[in-house]
């Protein structure tokens, strides 16, 4: 598989190049700035020479944090495999991608992705309401772009949303049990899941941090958005272990996941997406969800070579 890491240099994005390498596939680096051994590639402004690249690949996994969704009107044959958390953007996206037949995977890592699986599978009917629990290590260093992300959120309106009214980010609050079978405190948040498969039922997303102390500062910086750089600002307290839970708030039905190492499953995960897809083949727009069940991506996070 040929495939093009955008954002290699990055976080998230040099472990998925190191994974893709692992498996032997061919892999070409790409990043915004000038890196070694990297072709330099930005998303913003050179999609016609983005377009020329992608089309010697096989997938393009764009690990870069940019979201223009005017790049699925680029991939001359690839399929672009987006790691993105932004409902509106990847909503825009699957527009843009339907629109010219492209090949796209909407989410791919732990939200969305493994959690968008979990939902999925989930025996809901219409009207139903399911809850996601998102819970993030607070002891793991993120890359900038996720540190940049999550600072965003602070004071915005949840996109990704049933309601029709105003919803804003780590205001709600919900006591929930979650994946690693642990009950917390969690805060509402803007993952994209009701945006990818909330057609038939609600999905409401909640976010944790696995120190408590961190939550509750997290919810500070939502009653008060002036303080969102404490998010950039503030140490690694905390351990690495993740966890994901799905639920149905009528039947109580729950699908559930637990790890380490919030970075390195997501590129477990975006590879093994990556790998579905391209023995697929052309497929539009889909989700993680349409491509692999939870346990074949549970099943990849124990393959690490």
């Amino acid at each position: 598989m040929r495939t093009l890491v955008v954002g290699a240099s990055g976080a998230v994005g040099s472990s998925i190049v190191e994974n893709l390498e692992a498996h032997g596939h061919a892999v070409t680096r790409a990043a915004r700035r000038p890196c070694p051994g990297a072709v330099q590639v930005d998303l913003r402004h050179e999609l016609e020479a983005f377009a020329t690249l992608a089309g010697e690949h096989d997938v393009v996994i764009n690990a870069s944090g940019v979201e223009v969704p005017t790049v699925a009107l680029h991939l001359p044959g690839a399929t672009l495999v987006d790691i993105s958390a932004t409902g509106a953007y990847l909503g825009a996206l699957r527009r843009t991608a339907d629109t010219v037949g492209a090949s796209v995977v909407l989410g791919a890592g732990l939200a969305p992705g493994l959690s968008t699986a979990l939902v999925g599978e989930l025996d809901a009917q219409d009207g139903d309401e399911i809850d996601v629990a998102i819970m993030l290590g607070s002891g793991e260093k993120h890359g900038a772009a996720a540190v940049a992300w999550t600072q965003s959120l602070a004071g915005s309106e949840v996109t990704s949303r049933p309601e029709t009214e105003v919803v804003t980010n780590f205001r709600a609050r919900r006591t929930l049990r979650g994946g690693d079978g642990k009950r917390r405190i969690y805060l509402r948040a803007d993952f994209p899941d009701h945006t990818l498969l909330g057609g038939r039922y609600d999905v409401r997303s909640y976010l944790a941090l696995s120190s408590r102390p961190v939550t509750a500062a997290l919810a500070l910086v939502g009653a008060a958005p002036r303080l969102s750089t404490l998010v950039s600002a503030a140490p690694a307290i905390g351990d690495d272990t993740w966890a994901l839970a799905a639920i149905n708030r009528r039947t109580g039905e729950r699908r559930g996941a637990s790890g380490r190492n919030q970075s390195a499953a997501t590129a477990d995960l975006t590879v093994a997406l990556a790998e579905r897809s391209a023995a697929v083949g052309p497929h539009g727009s889909v989700t993680a969800h349409d491509l692999a069940s939870s346990e074949e991506l549970l099943a990849a996070l124990c393959a690490r070579p």
